[in-house]
């Protein structure tokens, strides 16, 4: 990232490669030190010529780099604490990212699904991405998804492609790294639109979470 901090006076574009960059080099690093296997399963359902928008598990920092190797430069709906981190937050202001106070409400959380639904219709055929747990957490932690993916669901009227990933086997949110696993990314078949946001959270929920237990 220090290397790479030219490029953020340059256009969008060579940050957004850089992006890809940062997932391979993560990736590689995971095989030569820990002798990790990454696997991709459902490739073949990754949503084509059309807008859609991801919803990830989350468990580790792998996710946020590797899956910009796997779709092409999503946009991370993200907590704005995110932001002020130096060097890191940087890119993520440069590469589009929207962010929103949680559990707060404030004004710019007002316009938040006004600004997702703009960018959606308007700016770009990136997908956005969101982890609806809201952090990082333990692989085996359960916890209800957030109500804001259903409210973005019901907003933007386009399918959603989930995700399930179990990277915090080898890569936990507090601790050392693992050696010699599996890490895995599923990509399920798509939502379609068109159901209520109720709807919607508990399928993807229970879509995402039925996979994790089936990797883990």
């Amino acid at each position: 990232s220090i290397i790479f901090i030219p490029s953020l006076f340059l256009h969008q574009k060579v940050v957004l490669f850089g992006g890809k960059i940062m997932g391979y080099w993560s990736a590689l690093c995971l095989r030569i030190f820990l002798s990790t296997k990454i696997i991709i399963k459902g490739e073949e359902n990754i949503i084509t010529n059309e807008k859609f928008f991801i919803a990830c598990s989350h468990q580790s920092m792998f996710e946020t780099f590797y899956l910009q190797t796997i779709f092409n430069s999503p946009r991370f709906i993200l907590k704005k604490e995110l932001l002020k981190i130096p060097v890191f937050g940087w890119y993520l202001k440069k590469i589009g990212s929207i962010s929103i106070h949680r559990n707060k409400t404030t004004k710019d959380n007002l316009g938040f699904f006004d600004e997702i639904s703009h960018y959606m219709i308007n700016q770009s055929n990136r997908p956005l991405i969101i982890f609806p747990q809201g952090t990082r957490l333990n692989p085996d932690d359960r916890s209800p998804f957030k109500k804001g993916v259903g409210r973005i669901y019901e907003k933007l009227k386009i399918k959603c492609q989930p995700v399930a990933i179990n990277s915090g086997y080898t890569w936990p949110k507090n601790g050392f790294k693992k050696a010699n696993l599996n890490l895995t990314i599923s990509i399920l078949k798509p939502i379609e639109k068109g159901m209520n946001k109720e709807d919607f959270l508990k399928i993807i929920e229970e879509n995402i979470y039925s996979e994790l237990n089936k990797l883990n």
